[in-house]
C-alpha cells in the first residue's frame, strides 16, 4: 500500500474567535489566557460611556413620546364625549321639532296657523337635521383622524422602545462571554485599554474534539482526495485518520489537508502537538517489495546491488521501482522474489560496478 510519511499539527475542531461588538475601555479583566470556561461565563468587561449617554437620552424620547400618546388619547376622550353629547342632545332637538312641525302641519292645513310661522317650524327642523348630519360627519373625521394619530404616535413608542432595547443589549454586550465550553487560548486585552468595534480580543477552542491539520507536498496535490485513510502510533496503539478536507491554496511548495480521527482520540493529545503520520496514497494490492534504505538517495531507485548465489560479490543491476511507503518500495523489473540486495547507503562506493564481500 503506497504511503508517504507526513507531519500533522493537534488542532481544535471548532474554534471560536472573540470580537469586540461594542467598543470601549477595558474596566475588568475576569478570567487569564489559558483559562477553562464554560458557556456564559465573563471575560472581560469594557466601559462606553457614549453609550451610556445614548441609552439615558432613548430613555427620554420614549417617555416624552409616552406622554404624547397619553395626552392626544386624554384629549380624543374629551373631543368623543363632546360631540356625542352634541349628537345626543340634537337628537332631542329633533325628536322635539318633528313632534311641533306636525302639529304646525295640522294647524296650518285647517287654516289655522299663518304660512310665516308654518315655515319658520319647518325651517327649525330642517335646519336640525343638517346640523346633526355635520356634526355626525365630524364626529367621523374626528375619530378617523385621532386613530391615525393615535397609531402613529404608538409605532413611534414602540420604535423608540425597540431602539432602547438595542442600545441596552448594547450595553450588555460590554461584558464579552463566553459563547462555547473550551479554553481561553488566546486574550488580548488589559486594563485601560481601548478596544474598537470589531476588534479581536482572543479565541476560545473547543477542547472536547480535535482534527489535524497536515501539510503536504504539492507533488501528491493531485493524489490526496477527501476519504482517503492515514494512520499513526501514539503511545504504544495504532490510531486512524480520514481525509475530511483538502485546502487547494499551496504556499511554499506545500498545500494544507485537515483529517479527523476515525472513533477514539488518544487519551491525552493536546492543541499543538505534532504528529507522526502515515497517508495511504493507493488501496491495499499484491507486489514483490524491498525494504527501504540509503541506497534510494544514491541511485533514485534506477539499479541496485544484487548479491551472486555464492554471496561473495553484489553486482550492479538496473531495476524499475514502483509505489513506495514509510518501509517498502514495490518493484517492477529487475529482481526476482529472494533476491539479496544491498539497501544501505552508497556513499562510498563510488563508481564501482561490483562489490567483493568480505
Amino acid at each position: 500500500q503506497e504511503s508517504i510519511p507526513v507531519l500533522g499539527s493537534v488542532q481544535p475542531i471548532r474554534t471560536f474567535v472573540l470580537d469586540v461588538t461594542e467598543g470601549g475601555s477595558v474596566v475588568r479583566k475576569f478570567l487569564e489566557e489559558g483559562a477553562f470556561v464554560n458557556v456564559g461565563d465573563p471575560i472581560v468587561r469594557l466601559d462606553n460611556a457614549e453609550l451610556r449617554l445614548s441609552i439615558i437620552y432613548n430613555e427620554a424620547n420614549v417617555f416624552q413620546q409616552i406622554n404624547a400618546l397619553r395626552s392626544t388619547r386624554l384629549t380624543f376622550e374629551q373631543s368623543t364625549l363632546t360631540l356625542k353629547n352634541q349628537l345626543l342632545d340634537l337628537q332631542y332637538k329633533i325628536l322635539t321639532q318633528s313632534r311641533t312641525h306636525g302639529v304646525s302641519k295640522t294647524l296650518y292645513a285647517k287654516g289655522l296657523m299663518s304660512e310665516n310661522e308654518f315655515r319658520q317650524s319647518e325651517e327649525q327642523l330642517d335646519f336640525l337635521l343638517e346640523s346633526q348630519l355635520l356634526t355626525r360627519q365630524t364626529y367621523e373625521k374626528d375619530s378617523t383622524f385621532r386613530a391615525e394619530q393615535i397609531d402613529q404616535l404608538e409605532r413611534s413608542v414602540q420604535t423608540l422602545q425597540e431602539n432602547l432595547g438595542i442600545t441596552k443589549r448594547q450595553l450588555e454586550n460590554l461584558t464579552v462571554r463566553a459563547p462555547i465550553k473550551g479554553q481561553l487560548t488566546s486574550l488580548k486585552a488589559e486594563i485601560g485599554q481601548s478596544k474598537s468595534r470589531g476588534e479581536n480580543l482572543g479565541q476560545i477552542d473547543d477542547i472536547d474534539s480535535f482534527k489535524v491539520r497536515v501539510e503536504i507536498d504539492e507533488h501528491y496535490i493531485a493524489r490526496v482526495n477527501a476519504g482517503q485513510r492515514a494512520g499513526f502510533a501514539f503511545g504504544d496503539q495504532d490510531f486512524s485518520l480520514t481525509v475530511a478536507t483538502v485546502y487547494p491554496e499551496v504556499r511554499g511548495g506545500k498545500y494544507q489537508v485537515d483529517m479527523m480521527f476515525d472513533g477514539r482520540m488518544p487519551e491525552g493529545i493536546r492543541r499543538g502537538q505534532t504528529l507522526h503520520i502515515g497517508l495511504n496514497l493507493s488501496d491495499q494490492k499484491k507486489a514483490m517489495v524491498i525494504e527501504r534504505g540509503g541506497f534510494y538517495q544514491k541511485t533514485g531507485g534506477q539499479w541496485i546491488f544484487v548479491l551472486d548465489p555464492g554471496g561473495s560479490a553484489a553486482v550492479k543491476r538496473p531495476i524499475k521501482l514502483g509505489l513506495q511507503n514509510v518501509q517498502f518500495f514495490e518493484v517492477l523489473d529487475g529482481l526476482h522474489e529472494g533476491d539479496i540486495v544491498i539497501t544501505s547507503s552508497y556513499e562510498t562506493y563510488g563508481d564501482a560496478e561490483t562489490l567483493t564481500l568480505r
